[in-house]
């Protein structure tokens, strides 16, 4: 009798094993075949990054994207990202969250959150953050160009991080630039995810076009604009022949309605 309980007993392990082993619902397992080594756009610790995309309702991939340079910085010396955000932006941003950090990668453990009332109190909290020798990388969104967010105050955040070794990048929208001491500035599209394998009209794995501005990457050869995914083991380029539909380029618009079969473009559910 205690036999037959063991055999059951190590069945229902293997079993379970066998369950924790199968990739995620949002897994991408093609991802790496399309893609280069991963470890693209890394920069050095200590940079100011100004990070533009057009339009608000690009938050997200905005944000994504300098959590995925921003990780890339963390340590066990440095185990923490701060991200700063003022009060009245965040009711139109939004906020990171939890879930969606750790199926990015991201454990959300390691990202503090701080919101201010003014932009006076921001640039301090950014100033401050960034010379915390706990601090791997300062993250600060505004919505709009305030006026006190000038070439000094980027002046003044540029040289904190290179004094403290602590990464910065401040994310921005709109079209507009101006002056700025920032070390490298980048402008994010989001694209068509990549595909999934149980449903092609799926969302997938994150992925973006960018297109650096301002700065020049060691070992770069000049190259300026970069079809981006992501991989568990952070940001890998996209092959330029990689096709269309895996989202590797921009996407044509359809010329009028098109009707939407069950389930397409829903969320995942497992």
């Amino acid at each position: 009798m205690q036999g037959s309980k063991a055999k059951v007993v190590e069945h229902l392990r293997a079993h379970i094993t066998a369950l924790e082993k199968r990739p995620l619902l949002y897994a991408d397992p093609t991802a790496v075949t399309n893609s280069s080594a991963a470890g693209v756009l890394q920069t050095a610790p200590g940079l100011l990054h100004e990070v533009f995309t057009p339009e608000r309702r690009n938050g997200g991939p905005l944000l994504g994207f300098a959590l995925a340079l921003a990780r890339d910085f963390l340590s066990p010396e440095r185990p923490a990202v701060l991200f700063v955000q003022l009060s009245k932006d965040g009711a139109e941003l939004g906020l990171p969250f939890g879930g969606g950090l750790s199926a990015f990668g991201f454990d959300p453990h390691s990202l503090v959150l701080i919101r201010v009332r003014t932009i006076v109190e921001f640039l301090w909290a950014m100033e401050e953050a960034i010379c915390c020798r706990a601090v791997a990388a300062v993250i600060g969104e505004v919505a709009i160009t305030p006026k006190l967010l000038d070439f000094t105050a980027s002046r003044r955040l540029s040289l904190r991080a290179q004094a403290a070794g602590t990464s910065a990048f401040i994310l921005r929208y709109g079209r507009e630039r101006e002056a700025s001491a920032s070390t490298f500035r980048w402008e994010v599209h989001p694209q068509e995810s990549a595909e999934t394998p149980f449903d092609p009209r799926a969302p997938g794995a994150a992925r973006w076009r960018v297109q650096m501005e301002k700065g020049v990457l060691q070992g770069g050869l000049g190259q300026k604009d970069w079809f981006l995914g992501w991989t568990e083991n952070g940001l890998v380029a996209i092959e330029r022949g990689a096709s269309a539909h895996n989202g590797a380029g921009p996407q044509t618009a359809p010329h009028g309605p098109v009707p939407a079969t069950l389930a397409d473009r829903l969320p995942q559910t497992a």
